[in-house]
Order: structure tokens, then sequence, then C-alpha cells
């Protein structure tokens, strides 16, 4: 078990936090399988008048470590499980945690922008955005890899496509930080696969993004709340 966290530090590290937080929020709300919703947002779940009008942009961050009950964490978790240790292998550790990162604020700021008056939690952003990096590696190696990267792409459409179905069929699964986050992981696991010195490039465009997001926001929510 040792040798297996050393392979993959970063994939199991962050199982790791999301499991300890997701046991703590069962604590505070006396409940194993589901959370209490102000539990949730006490804790740091997005929710827009909150992170945009109150500039509580930190929950961005505590957001993505937050999980509404245990089909939710096992879901992303098992997820994080198969897809993470690939973009581990195949990325050095700065450019994973770039990706995940990145991933998981800009799908927050997809959700906060199409759905301002709903409660978001979940890894679910991040996770795609490891799924899109893994994509990106395969699209961007296609010719030398070119048997494992049809196959690796029609599993990914078929994957993507259910994961998208699914999404759309429960009203409290938010699509957008899913497809925001492999937006992202999709443009990082390409450009860093050419060129894994562009981590630094593609982190300050994708912060540049944010601060964008976040300039336009506010004059968004003022106009959906007014």
């Amino acid at each position: 078990m040792l040798d297996k966290f050393r392979e993959f530090p970063l994939t199991y590290g962050i199982i790791a936090v999301n499991i300890v937080v997701y046991l703590f929020s069962a604590l505070l709300s006396g409940n194993i399988a589901d959370m209490d919703m102000q539990v949730l947002v006490d804790m740091g779940a997005l929710y827009g008048p909150l992170v945009v009008l109150k500039g509580e942009w930190w929950r961005l961050f505590t957001a993505m470590f937050l999980h509404g009950g245990m089909t939710h964490i096992l879901m992303n978790m098992f997820s994080l499980y198969l897809i993470g240790r690939g973009v581990e292998m195949y990325f050095e550790k700065k450019a994973y945690l770039s990706m995940y990162l990145f991933s998981g604020l800009l799908g927050g700021l997809a959700s906060l922008s199409m759905h301002p008056q709903s409660v978001g939690i979940g890894a679910s952003g991040a996770i795609f955005g490891v799924f899109g990096a893994l994509a990106g590696f395969f699209l961007a190696h296609r010719e030398k890899i070119a048997t494992q990267s049809k196959a690796f792409l029609k599993d990914f459409g078929i994957v993507l496509g259910l994961n998208l179905v699914f999404g759309l069929s429960i009203s409290s699964i938010d699509v957008s930080a899913h497809i925001g986050g492999l937006v992202v992981g999709l443009i990082g696991g390409f450009v860093i696969s050419k060129n894994p010195k562009w981590v630094w490039g593609f982190s300050a465009a994708m912060f540049g993004i944010m601060l964008l997001v976040m300039e336009y926001l506010p004059h968004h929510y003022v106009e959906v709340f007014t």
C-alpha cells in the first residue's frame, strides 16, 4: 500500500483529503450517508450570492473537497482513482496539480455563471479536467500511439456521453462545472504534452481567465438579482 502511495502520491493524497473532509462534514451533519446542506455551506460550498456579491471567492477552492452524500463521493473518488493514476504517469506533478486545480476552479466559475442561486459542491469539475488532460495527451501524441489513441478516444467519447446524459437527467448534477473542467483539462493536457515547460504559461493563462470571469460575474449578478 505504501509503495502504491509513493507511486501516485497526488492521486491518493487528493482522495485522502476528500475522504477526511467528507468524514468531518458527516460528523457535523450527524449522518454518514447524506450531508446537511447548511453544514456544507458553512464549510465552504459554492453559493452565488456569498461568493460573488460578498466576495467569498475562497469557496471556489473549498467546494472542490465537499460532497453531498456517500454516492457522490464514491463516484468521484473512484473516477479519480481510475483516471488520476494515468495522468500522474504521463505528466509531471506540477502539471497534474495545475490542471486539477484550475479545472476545479474554472469549473466552479462556470457553475456560478450558469446557476447563480444554486449550492455547488464536489470534485467533479477537477476530475473531468483530469479526464480532459488524459484526452489532451492522447491527442497530442496521436500519431505516435495511433492504436492506443483511437481506442482511448472512443472510450472517452462513450464515457463523456454517458456522463452528460446522466448529468442532464439529474437536476442536482451541475453539467456546466463538468464541461468547464473538461475544457480546461483538455487544453492543459494538449499544450503541456507538446512541451512540459508550457505548464507555467498554461497556469498564467488560466489564472488570467479566472480574473476576467471574476471581474464579469458581479455585473452579471446585479442583472440577475435586480
